[in-house]
């Protein structure tokens, strides 16, 4: 029986929330887009990856439909739209669309939006977003390059890019327990509205709410609900190290791949460039250099038996990366780094490397796509919502990274986790 089947937006986004339900109990297989074939499955939730977050609308709307009907297929009992703890969209979507596609589809009057994940610093009162003591509105987002959050109100970014309207069940309500949140969304939809923003500070609102959902078609939120929802439905006595188990890396040679120009990701890449040897990506060079990925090979391979694993990189600081997009065209950029990544990891692989740390939803969604990786089992967390991963028909193990999450050893920690050869 699969208790709750997630769509999720991006890779890093399907990990994240795959990480949470295992390490609350429940049983999760990932998988990277939507299976194909007749698939056996003995698990209590399923986490469909797609990369939807940024796609035209129309193109997020089809794929995240699709999604669905396969999980329904599968018997899903409850679907969870997982989208960015940071609530990326644009005005025009994608978020919005996508809730009500499967709203529609489902004929669910109400759903709840529940960005939060207070482990990493994002919390929703009255229902703006913040993260840590920042509002969205003045932390790093609002430079993000293809989704700058500019707005903290959850209530107006919904308004905007979606078809109804949106309502708040605030913190004094979620502290006076189940009943009065039931109550609440009762009154919402009575009121004619069509999503409800939960505020979430602390993890005894995500445990009140996961109660609250209970039945709920469809909910939508970041990857803190899942610990919630995990913890009312697991079975007694789960065990996360049990759960964790099939998806530990194991020895072998590694490599790490950054593209994220997060804030965090590029405190990481600076601590690492410190102590490793790194190598960033001629984005000239993806462009044009029907050679570059051999040139690239051939930096990787003499240091892959080295005591911390090459890093290659496109990651850089808002300046910088509006310079390069200023000069080649943003999303011509972006592709052909993104690309290159791809095409990278395919030959590294070829060549052995079992181990993939990977930071950014984008570059984590190419790189398990070039690596025909189709399902994977969850390990154990190196930071809070970041496991490692590894291949269900094959060694191969990776970490899908987002890139504002982890600290800033998170290079470190990943490596850390695996185990030396015998």
């Amino acid at each position: 029986m699969i208790r709750v089947g997630v769509i999720a937006d991006d890779f890093t986004g399907a990990t994240d929330i795959a990480s949470f339900l295992v390490a609350n109990g429940l049983r999760a297989v990932q998988f990277s887009g939507i299976p194909q074939g007749d698939v056996t499955l003995d698990t209590d939730a399923v986490v469909i990856s797609l990369k939807s977050r940024s796609c035209p609308v129309d193109q997020a709307v089809a794929d995240s439909l699709a999604a669905l009907a396969w999980l329904k297929q599968q018997g899903a009992e409850q679907i969870y739209f997982k989208y960015c703890s940071t609530f990326d969209s644009t005005a025009e979507g994608n978020i919005g669309p996508v809730t009500d596609a499967l709203m529609d589809a489902l004929d669910t009057p109400l759903t709840i939006l529940c960005p939060s994940l207070p482990v990493n610093g994002r919390s929703v009162y009255m229902g703006h977003l913040f993260v840590g003591e920042q509002l969205l509105s003045d932390s790093g987002m609002k430079d993000h390059p293809v989704t700058p959050m500019t707005d903290s109100s959850l209530i107006r970014l919904m308004n905007a890019q979606a078809k109804g309207t949106t309502g708040l069940v605030n913190a004094s309500v979620i502290d006076a327990g189940v009943e009065a949140v039931q109550a609440r969304y009762a009154e919402l939809q009575a009121q004619g509205h069509r999503y409800a923003v939960v505020d979430t500070l602390n993890e005894r609102h995500l445990e009140t709410l996961g109660q609250s959902v209970q039945g709920m078609a469809l909910v939508t939120g970041g990857s803190g609900l899942a610990l919630g929802i995990a913890r009312n439905l697991a079975p007694a006595g789960a065990n996360a190290s049990d759960t964790q188990a099939a998806g530990q890396p194991q020895a072998g040679r590694t490599v790490v791949l950054s593209g994220s120009c997060s804030v965090m990701t590029n405190a990481q890449v600076a601590a690492y460039r410190a102590e490793a040897e790194s190598l960033v990506l001629d984005v000239e060079a993806c462009l044009n250099d029907a050679g570059y990925v051999e040139t690239l090979l051939n930096w990787v391979l003499p240091r892959l038996d080295n005591a911390l694993a090459p890093m290659l990189y496109a990651t850089a600081e808002p300046q910088k990366l509006k310079a390069i997009q200023a000069q080649y065209g943003a999303e011509q950029a972006s592709h052909a780094v993104e690309q290159t990544f791809g095409r990278l990891a395919a030959r590294l692989k070829a060549e052995g490397v079992t181990n993939f740390i990977v930071a950014g939803g984008e570059t984590s969604g190419i790189v398990t796509q070039s690596l025909n990786v189709e399902a994977f089992h969850i390990g154990p967390p190196i930071a809070p919502g970041v496991p490692w991963v590894r291949a269900v028909s094959e060694p191969i193990s990776l970490t899908l990274k987002s890139g504002n999450f982890g600290q800033e050893r998170f290079f470190f920690d990943a490596q850390a986790m695996i185990p030396e050869a015998k």
